[in-house]
């Protein structure tokens, strides 16, 4: 028996060792951590439960039967964060790059598969080299593995990306499937193909960073969704980001003490909204002044900035707010932020949480950059979510909302269940000098008589009567009671239930 003992507590000191002391020493030395590190540092103390300590690789080609190391290249297991259980994958660069073997895939295969039977969320943290070649297709097989569960468990558990080191070639398409992706600053890159290929094919000179390093990712591609500042900060925060979502489908997001009253008002609210129509105004002023506490994590911050989406709180319970930003291009919509505001939308579906839009948006951007780049198709892709959403969703029109923007930014005819304006909302078909421009092109010469006629629109558009004498609004609030207003609405919406038509599934204009 002691003999057993003694060698299953060096088996387990082999595992923990990695890829050893230099190859350890090699990692802290690029400013990353190891495996177990972060591990440690993402779950709660004492919580980690880890599984297939003694897994190896069954390899023989190629010298690999000399070569093995307890895990194979992968820390995986269950813990849980602020109580909550979650299971992890870490993929280890010590040992052997943290390359991708037939073993180290099933590993990971096994940890998704009792996440989708438990109802919990699988936290992935890359930092491999990508396929281990002296598997051949073995390795690429489980690629494929890990990618069909990657796709099962869409819209039954969160499943988050850290990519903390390199995620090259095929292996981009695991965290590209899942719902959010958070880099490390000047440590992490991913790309489909790297420098050298790129060289070699299109003659372009790019470095790793320049290709598919964290700020290219999160202000030019949007495939991430964060960037943080080193291995530490990000694992901080997506212990905090974990505190807004639910383990699964199957549950509501949980619920956090605050003392922050419903009925709170801000007064700066009323004055928020500049006397000039055309002047703009910080969005995420009113998203930080209405949620608790102030408490909101933003997301994709540095991409589409024209659309601002991110979790925030409304009495204890978790919303999505998407809110057009008239800091950025006046808040038009463009392809970029249609998709993204359409992929948050949902997710906020796919896991029960209610959306809040915040609207202020003067049309579509125009230009043929937009038209031929499909501007059509990817705004329609926002119209899609939030016409298929079923959660509660609660729109504000603070103030421009016009033409087809308007319709699909949360309005009452794609089923928005509680519609609010503030006095100074302006919702039409378009601008009153556009308008007028059509509608009296007789009179195009005639600036005073077109000025008349503007401000006749004015008076009959720009403003939230006439929509709300026809039901397309519920009321006019006034901006400091946004808060109130908001969280009676949710809590009149807590018991929401609707249901689309049956399909196997709708046909979304990718």
């Amino acid at each position: 028996m002691y003999e057993i003992i003694r060698q299953l507590e060096e088996q387990r000191a082999r595992a923990r060792a990695g890829g050893g002391k230099k190859r350890v020493d090699s990692q802290h030395e690029r400013g990353k951590l190891t495996a177990r590190e972060r591990i440690d540092l993402l779950l709660d103390p004492e919580s980690f439960e880890e599984w297939d300590m003694f897994v190896e690789h069954r390899s023989t080609d190629f010298g690999m039967e000399k070569k093995s190391v307890p895990g194979d290249g992968v820390v995986t297991g269950h813990g849980t964060i602020n109580g909550r259980t979650v299971f992890v994958f870490s993929q280890d660069f010590t040992v052997f790059g943290g390359s991708l073997s037939e073993t180290h895939a099933e590993k990971i295969c096994k940890i998704m598969d009792q996440a989708m039977r438990v109802g919990a969320p699988v936290i992935g943290i890359n930092d491999s080299g990508g396929a281990r070649i002296q598997e051949g297709v073995s390795s690429l097989a489980g690629y494929a593995e890990v990618f069909q569960r990657n796709v099962m468990a869409s819209g039954v558990v969160p499943q988050i990306s850290m990519v903390m080191g390199p995620c090259a070639g095929g292996a981009v398409y695991s965290p590209a499937t899942t719902d959010f992706i958070f880099m490390v600053k000047d440590t992490s890159y991913m790309f489909v193909t790297g420098p050298d290929v790129v060289r070699t094919v299109t003659h372009e000179e790019v470095t790793q960073e320049q290709l598919g390093g964290a700020n290219t990712h999160t202000t030019k591609s949007g495939v991430a969704d964060n960037s943080f500042e080193n291995d530490v900060d990000a694992i901080e925060q997506v212990r905090r980001f974990m505190d807004f979502l639910p383990s699964s489908n199957r549950e509501m997001s949980p619920l956090m003490p605050t003392d922050d009253p419903a009925g709170r008002e801000e007064p700066s609210l009323d004055t928020l909204i500049p006397e000039n129509p055309n002047e703009p105004y910080d969005a995420k002023e009113i998203i930080r002044k209405i949620v608790d506490e102030g408490d909101f994590f933003e997301l994709q911050e540095g991409f589409a900035r024209n659309m601002v989406v991110g979790y925030g709180r409304m009495e204890g319970a978790t919303v999505g707010i998407v809110a057009n930003n008239p800091n950025v291009l006046a808040g038009c919509l463009d392809i970029d932020s249609s998709v993204k505001a359409a992929r948050f939308i949902r997710f906020c579906d796919c896991f029960n949480i209610p959306v809040i839009m915040l609207v202020d948006v003067p049309g579509f951007l125009p230009g043929t950059s937009q038209e031929y780049g499909g501007l059509i198709r990817h705004g329609a892709k926002l119209l899609y979510a939030f016409a298929e959403a079923t959660v509660p969703k609660v729109t504000i029109i603070t103030r421009k909302a016009y033409g087809g923007a308007y319709i699909v930014m949360g309005s009452k005819h794609l089923r928005g269940d509680v519609n609010y304006a503030w006095p100074s909302a302006e919702i039409a078909v378009m601008g009153s000098k556009g308008a007028v421009e059509i509608i009296f092109r007789e009179d195009i010469d005639d600036e005073e008589r077109i000025q008349e006629r503007e401000r006749e629109y004015k008076e009959q558009f720009a403003n939230p009567f006439r929509v709300g004498s026809r039901g397309y609004i519920d009321d006019v609030i006034m901006p400091h009671n946004t808060r109130f207003r908001i969280c009676r609405a949710l809590r009149m919406l807590r018991g929401k239930q609707q249901e689309n038509p049956w399909k196997k599934h709708g046909n979304i204009p990718l």
